[in-house]
């Protein structure tokens, strides 16, 4: 909430170092690494309370930083919409090395087309026949999640809080809810067409077609891009909760962290533990070596955790108090690697050669 930091370990992911904070004094919701076309660009968004959210850029990651006087992520005039937050940074597919997209609150979808330079929002959301509808959610009225199809570049599905999740096969000139079968809790309706508070969507490259939800009550698994969804929560202590994340070389291993509830945002028995699930979602379990176990008022928001490629791979997430702990064996051991830090709102891993 105070800047990005940027946390380097050993070649044994051991030892870190915590360097920063940059972009101080801005809040700093996503963040996200181009290594396509020979860049080693990092993108962050930067919010300031008193002159708004920018998107910067660092070719040299982090020493120094590109930002804008004016925010090239804007709503055309005439659309009666002024940018709040940009909540999610993502690189389009290889093969388009130049195209990025941005999810903002006000919910909406924006694309460039020249790496960052300009934006304009993808209208055929924009335009959405459902858009007037959509309620905000606790944390606003927020595009907080882009999931695009590697084997199908006109595939995508985002995810609204609270609007649901949207998808289109057109490249983005017509959208169609994709949320049967995800319940609305806080709705008189529990199974509208759409209007679910969605908190997470994940999926896998491999397996693209997969697609597993945390929701604003509700875990679910979606075989079919989500034309369907079938609930997964089996055994977990709740199935409330923010943070997902996807194995990078398994499509059927996931972790998330389960929140007690939405009126008591914090770990289950105060206990902070992962769960992982490795037959997608048939079954869960905890993770909690090297984790507190007591007093542990925790709680772990969307964008807040985040696997490596590594072999074995590497699992983090940072809290609302300023923690971020890392495995370096896909869960089954933790460490803390910095305790004092503002709130955290995102992390993302990157692998960079040195």
């Amino acid at each position: 909430m105070k800047g990005a930091f940027l946390l380097r370990p050993d070649s044994r992911r051991g030892e870190w170092t915590v360097e920063g904070p940059y972009l101080r004094g801005h809040a700093v919701y996503a963040m996200a690494l181009d290594g396509r076309a020979g860049r080693q660009r990092l993108w962050a968004t930067a919010m300031n309370s008193h002159f708004g959210t920018v998107l910067a850029s660092s070719d040299d990651l982090g020493k120094s930083w590109a930002i804008p006087e004016e925010p090239s992520v804007a709503f055309p005039e005439g659309a009666e919409l002024s940018l709040k937050q940009i909540w999610q940074i993502a690189v389009g597919p290889d093969d388009q090395p130049d195209v990025m997209y941005c999810g903002v609150e006000p919910a909406a979808l924006f694309k460039s087309t020249d790496a960052g330079e300009s934006w304009a929002p993808v209208q055929g959301l924009l335009d959405h026949p459902h858009r007037k509808q959509w309620m905000p959610g606790g944390g606003g009225l927020c595009l907080h999640t882009i999931v695009q199809d590697p084997s199908n570049t006109d595939r995508m599905l985002i995810a609204v809080s609270a609007g649901g999740a949207y998808r289109t096969e057109d490249g983005g000139k017509s959208w169609r809810a994709r949320n049967k079968g995800v319940r609305a809790e806080f709705m008189p309706d529990k199974h509208p067409e759409f209007g679910q508070c969605v908190h997470k969507v994940v999926n896998h490259r491999s397996k693209p077609e997969r697609l597993f939800l945390q929701n604003h009550w509700g875990l679910y698994r979606s075989d079919d891009w989500g034309d369907s969804w079938q609930d997964i929560a089996n055994g977990v202590p709740s199935d409330f909760g923010f943070a997902m994340a996807m194995h990078p070389h398994d499509p059927d291993t996931v972790y998330i962290v389960p929140i007690e509830a939405d009126v008591f945002r914090v770990v289950p028995e105060a206990k902070l533990r992962v769960y992982r699930t490795r037959d997608a979602g048939a079954s869960w379990h905890p993770l909690a070596n090297g984790l507190p176990q007591e007093s542990a008022y925790e709680n772990v928001l969307r964008d807040c955790m985040a696997v490596d490629r590594a072999d074995p791979a590497g699992v983090y997430f940072g809290t609302r108090s300023g923690k971020v702990f890392a495995s370096g064996d896909e869960g089954e051991s933790w460490q803390l690697v910095a305790d004092t830090l503002p709130p955290v709102v995102c992390v993302k891993t990157a692998m960079i050669a040195s």
